[in-house]
């Protein structure tokens, strides 16, 4: 049986935002490097970034039909994840579903599988990821699910989990551990912040990072040239 799940949960707007101010590699790295989706699925222009709520799509492989479906439950703020329940490089969207999307409020499409008027989507500055560029055509014929949990790009995605992407690729994160990992964001942000301007100021990673003990263990050694060496001989 497939399934269209109405007034599904979504993540707060406030968290959503705070989590959209930070890039990609931010947001991995502050919640133990998970939720990266595969880097097949890339930007189809940049510089580009999103930050918004999972709007959930399982499609049939070469058929299109659902993410008409799926437009129906959109909320302004959401972004379409599109996966099919097995692989496939089709065009499955292009500019006369980006432009209903849009109506709606959607933000980006994430798709693991192909996209096609790239042209017309760089125009319109509407943001795809996706895993393949193809002009081949889908059919309207088999149902799938719209708001269930799916598999995008490897990594398993709920409706109205948080979604960020930019030129680095897509992450994921859970909607209820949102909160925390905007937290965590911000304070890898701020050491960060310290770091770098530390290294402006001339100091070495090597220290900064306390890195010479754990070289030294490895077996890392230093020697100074010979006369012979400084000579150039």
């Amino acid at each position: 049986m497939s399934v269209v799940v109405r007034n599904a949960p979504r993540t707060d707007a406030e968290v959503v935002a705070g989590l959209g101010r930070f890039g990609v590699a931010t947001v991995h790295e502050a919640q133990g490097r998970r939720g990266l989706v595969d880097p097949r699925l890339r930007p189809t222009f940049r510089p580009t970034h999103v930050a918004g709520t999972a709007l959930t799509c399982e499609v049939a492989p070469g058929d299109n039909w659902m993410l008409h479906v799926a437009v129906e439950q959109a909320r302004p703020g959401d972004v379409l994840v599109v996966s099919p329940t097995s692989p496939c490089g089709d065009g499955y969207f292009g500019e006369l579903l980006a432009t209903s999307l849009r109506a709606h409020g959607v933000l980006g499409l994430v798709i693991d599988a192909g996209v096609r008027d790239i042209a017309e989507l760089t125009a319109m500055g509407f943001p795809v990821w996706s895993a393949a560029v193809s002009a081949r055509g889908t059919v309207k014929q088999t149902v799938g699910n719209v708001q269930t949990p799916i598999v995008c790009g490897g990594v398993l995605i709920r409706p109205g989990d948080v979604v960020i992407a930019d030129d680095d690729g897509v992450v994921v994160v859970d909607r209820h551990e949102a909160p925390e990992v905007l937290a965590s964001s911000r304070a890898r942000e701020a050491k960060e912040a310290a770091t770098r301007d530390r290294l402006a100021a001339g100091e070495l990673g090597l220290d900064i990072y306390g890195m010479r003990d754990a070289l030294a263990a490895k077996g890392l050694r230093y020697v100074d040239a010979t006369p012979v060496d400084r000579a150039g001989r």
